[in-house]
């Protein structure tokens, strides 16, 4: 497995964590982002040879905040445990009715990278090793949160996303979300751990109304509520072409599923992650902001493609010596027959 990387900068407001040393750059008028513009290379089992994943980041304080509490992870190991675990992505949205919600979120990502690459990953390992990690993260939490007293209790969403060849893994505790983008639609694979949601299932709302319900923002599980959680796990066998997007609640509830299509669909990851944080803040959303982007094509036609955009320069560069040699030919036997006339 060949990865590639670039170095990202990023501001003070939210968490970025990397397993990789970056260096903070000059703060972004509208948001802080984060790319790795082609991540990794990866061998597949039956659907093509390999897929190439681009992945962008973004987050944002949000117009009405005071601080950011979400916390984005994009972390890639060294290359023997990347081959084996994969790429491991997520978005956690410390509890805003909760004290220290920013400690919460970052406790969430720095467990869940912990425990997920504290060793090779066996085959059919990975649901398995997600659920320990969440399971971890949510203990550290609940007793961080205890050891405080019940005023400070603490909590956080966490949604992540681990690509290893072809194969997608989700894992989800909480209202932030996991969407494939696939086909021009945005299919949203978790499924929210909130009030609202349970009453959407039940019949008793529709999905409309759930939006403008005033108890949307009650969740009904989260890392740190209890002593234990229980894990949502979904398994999805990537195509090319695929768009994952990893959202906080401050942006799917603002950003409409066209736009969900649209936006990664038409635009590097990067830049995607950036306009659909601008579209939340155009939406007049009210919570932090935060999203991940990640792109999935097929290497074999990139490479391909950038061959055939290749071979007629090439052929250009062999043109010009072509023509000199002809140019000189013909310019020694105008000479000889001067000479003869002569």
């Amino acid at each position: 497995m060949v990865t590639q990387r670039t170095i990202p900068a990023f501001a003070a407001p939210g968490t970025l964590c990397y397993d990789f040393a970056a260096s903070m750059g000059a703060e972004l008028p509208l948001h802080i982002a984060a790319s790795r513009s082609a991540a990794t290379s990866a061998k597949g089992k039956g659907i093509v040879d390999e897929l190439t994943v681009r992945v962008g980041a973004a987050t944002d304080t949000g117009p009405v905040r005071e601080q950011n509490e979400d916390a984005v992870l994009i972390s890639e190991p060294d290359p023997q445990l990347l081959e084996t675990n994969g790429l491991l992505l997520a978005v956690a949205d410390g509890m805003g009715g909760y004290q220290r919600g920013e400690v919460a979120s970052r406790i969430a990502v720095e467990t869940l990278r912990e425990v997920f690459y504290e060793s090779p990953a066996e085959e059919n390992e990975i649901p398995d090793r997600l659920k320990r990690a969440f399971r971890t993260a949510n203990e550290r939490i609940f007793q961080d949160g205890s050891a405080e007293g019940q005023q400070n209790m603490m909590g956080t969403t966490l949604v992540a996303a681990v690509v290893k060849d072809n194969d997608l893994t989700l894992a989800n505790v909480g209202d932030s979300r996991a969407y494939l983008v696939r086909a021009n639609n945005a299919n949203q694979i978790t499924q929210d751990h909130s009030l609202v949601a349970e009453q959407v299932a039940a019949g008793a709302m529709t999905a409309e109304e759930a939006k403008e319900s005033q108890h949307r923002n009650i969740i009904t599980r989260a890392l740190g509520h209890r002593d234990r959680v229980d894990v949502d796990i979904f398994e999805i066998r990537l195509l090319p072409d695929d768009r994952l997007v990893l959202t906080s609640d401050g942006l799917h509830d603002y950003v409409s599923d066209e736009d969900l299509v649209s936006i990664p669909g038409s635009s590097s990851a990067d830049d995607a992650a950036r306009e659909l944080i601008s579209r939340a803040i155009e939406n007049q959303t009210n919570d932090n902001i935060s999203v991940l982007v990640a792109s999935f094509t097929d290497a074999a036609a990139e490479a391909a493609a950038e061959a055939a955009e290749e071979e007629p320069a090439e052929r250009g560069s062999m043109l010009v010596p072509v023509l000199v040699l002809i140019g000189l030919m013909i310019f020694i036997a105008l000479v000889i027959v001067i000479l003869q006339m002569g």
